[in-house]
């Protein structure tokens, strides 16, 4: 076994017989005068040998160094407005004064346990590659450093969660690969002043997104992260292939605005996600804004608390939790679907209305052959969200079929003769199927639903004892992740497509799915 020393290297025999090498050339020490100072240094190094000599059960630890781009990016002073490539630094905080660009073939990496301090409604402009690696212990923060974090009842106008601080992160189509792993995007939002690249579809002055990503075929990974406050649709995906995973979710939307909301030829993943507190849909599919094809996403595994009560529009012409409209089409398995003001909504609209027909049609030319849906478990604490389980056509025309598998059993509940979209009387559901949070008050206070919107001190794991555990189905004929031109890959790619699990919502008894 050899050790090093600074300047030295020696190696381990056998007891106290050791060769001495300074800068690897052997020192050999013959003169009387020195043989003192050489048996204090050999007793010294005889003694570290002790300790560093391993035995065959002593392990091994080998840091593996950072990934780093190109050169550091130095944190002294204010980040102005200007291109930028390269390295934000492990650990060190960065003011940002103006739009950070990124150039087309550019990449720039954020490494972990980074801060980032947006100020002036700054956004980051990508026509290149993203590239951000927090990490459990270290993950990475973007904020608006004058904008603070609030807790218990949150309420429009009074809440800075839904003003927007910075402003996004917008992608052009020239940007082939955004990952962010392990990430808080806090207080995003703030309106764009001007159109950040040429223009392209759904995206104008104004727009107050904090996620926007088109390049029909470009890759976004979104895993592990959280995303708190926006005034608007938290995300607008226009196209590309999309791993959304593990993410938790809070406040997002102000009056209105969903989630992750993908349109165009948008093609991927949204599962084991927390959405609380929005202010419409939790997921969202809309084929919408381009013709380079449909949108089609799985929806498996996502818990979704409190969703729908801030938006202003007309009660029923969007849903509360997951939406399937404008001839998108989606697998929506094994969520788990707590006091949110509609269930599952694949909108049955006429063609040429802001939201139409969702593709319910067989095809064995797409991804899967039809948009299913099934195995998803809800609870509700009045009778007007129970009279919306199986959503109804209260506004627009809607299709959802009320499912065996779900829980509660509508399909057995309304009968055979039921036609979808009718009115119905829910009531005898409220207050049944608790699904036991660890800690989270069910049945809950009259309206709680509809100003708690963060996560706080709650624990939304299932209790071992869960009436929803073991519900949901793993049938790969019904449920699997869409992998096509998604790469798995530690730094450029998803980090894990987690197969659909057993336990309705996004956190699984054995441990797997969302880790926070």
């Amino acid at each position: 076994m050899t050790s090093t020393m600074p300047g030295i290297t020696w190696a381990c025999v056998s007891n106290s017989n050791f060769q001495i090498n300074h800068l690897n050339k052997t020192v050999k020490i013959n003169q009387k005068s020195a043989m003192k100072k050489l048996q204090i240094i050999s007793l010294c190094l005889a003694l570290f040998a002790l300790a560093s000599c391993s035995k065959k059960t002593d392990t091994v630890v080998v840091s593996t160094p950072l990934l780093q781009v190109g050169k550091s990016i130095s944190n002294t002073g204010t980040l102005p407005a200007g291109t930028y490539k390269g390295t934000m630094l492990a650990g060190q905080t960065y003011t940002v004064g103006g739009d950070i660009t990124i150039n087309a073939g550019d990449t720039l990496l954020i490494q972990k346990g980074v801060k980032v301090n947006m100020t002036n409604g700054a956004n980051f402009i990508v026509n290149g590659d993203l590239i951000i690696l927090g990490t459990s212990d270290a993950p990475v923060t973007i904020t608006d450093p004058s904008k603070t974090k609030t807790t218990g009842p949150s309420v429009v106008g009074t809440d800075q969660a839904y003003v927007g601080g910075w402003g996004g992160i917008y992608c052009s189509n020239t940007s082939k690969l955004v990952v962010i792993k392990w990430t808080h995007l806090d207080f995003g939002g703030a309106a764009l002043k001007a159109l950040p690249f040429a223009a392209s579809a759904g995206l104008a002055a104004g727009n107050q997104y904090i996620l926007f990503f088109e390049n029909p075929t470009g890759v976004f990974i979104l895993e592990d992260s959280w995303l708190y406050g926006s005034p608007d649709d938290a995300t607008r995906f226009y196209g590309g292939y999309y791993n959304i995973m593990r993410n938790t979710m809070e406040k997002c939307g102000s009056v209105g605005g969903d989630g992750f909301n993908a349109k165009g030829s948008s093609v991927g993943n949204m599962a084991y996600n927390l959405v609380i507190g929005g202010a419409t849909n939790g997921t969202k599919t809309a084929s919408d804004g381009t013709t380079a094809g449909e949108c089609q996403f799985t929806m498996y595994n996502n818990t979704y608390v409190n969703d729908g009560f801030r938006n202003t529009g007309v009660f029923g012409a969007r849903s509360g939790s997951v939406e399937i409209e404008n001839n998108s089409r989606a697998l929506v398995y094994n969520n788990l679907i707590v006091d949110c003001d509609f269930g599952v909504r694949i909108a049955g609209g006429p063609a040429g209305a802001k939201v139409y027909l969702a593709d319910t049609t067989s095809s064995t030319s797409q991804l899967f052959p039809k948009t299913a849906y099934g195995y998803n478990y809800y609870y509700v604490d009045n009778s007007v969200m129970a009279g919306q389980i199986v959503p109804t056509s209260v506004a627009q025309a809607v299709v959802t079929h009320p499912q065996a598998t779900d829980i509660p059993n509508m399909a057995s509940f309304l009968g055979s003769s039921y036609t979808f979209g009718l009115v119905y009387d829910g009531s005898s559901f409220v207050g049944k199927n608790n699904p036991l949070f660890v800690n989270y008050p069910l049945p809950a206070a009259n309206n709680f639903w509809v100003t708690q919107a963060s996560v706080d001190n709650f624990n939304f794991h299932l209790q071992p004892g869960s009436p929803a555990a073991g519900k949901g189905t793993t049938n790969a004929s019904l449920i699997k992740p869409i992998t096509t031109n998604i790469p798995v890959d530690p730094n450029f790619g998803s980090s894990e497509i987690t197969l659909p699990g057993a336990d309705m919502g996004c956190y699984q008894l054995n441990g797997v799915g969302n880790h926070h």
